[in-house]
């Protein structure tokens, strides 16, 4: 089974910086998709950035030209690295991933939450 496990998360100040990481493992084939989704008390679950493995990235309106994601394949980790937070940017995140597992019938196609990391910008 597919895990994944988030780090990185904290409480800071608005205008600063935080960086999340997350490290997938357990018979992984393959990763086509790693995502930040995050979820503020109250409100549903967003997109937050999203890669997939040729690179390929998408963000949510509201986070645009300061957060940034990026990946390391041979890794299986996705990072967001958040600048000027706001406010409005607190929440818990969690990554997802999707791709192929391996597992004893052979070849099955996944996909995994972590448990999510919380994210605190006071103003």
């Amino acid at each position: 089974q597919v895990q994944l496990v988030e780090s990185g998360g904290g409480l800071v100040q608005a205008g600063g910086s935080l960086r999340l990481s997350c490290a997938a493992s357990g018979g992984i084939f393959s990763i086509n998709v790693m995502d930040w989704y995050r979820r503020a008390p109250g409100k549903q679950r967003e997109l937050v950035a999203g890669i997939t493995s040729g690179g390929s990235t998408n963000y949510g309106e509201s986070v645009k030209g300061r957060f940034t994601i990026s990946r390391d394949n041979a890794n299986n980790t996705v990072s967001l690295q958040m600048n000027s937070l706001k406010p409005e940017d607190t929440a818990v995140y969690y990554c997802r991933a999707e791709g192929v597992t391996i597992t004893k019938r052979g070849k099955a196609d996944f996909g995994s939450w972590g448990q999510g990391t919380q994210v605190t910008v006071s103003s």
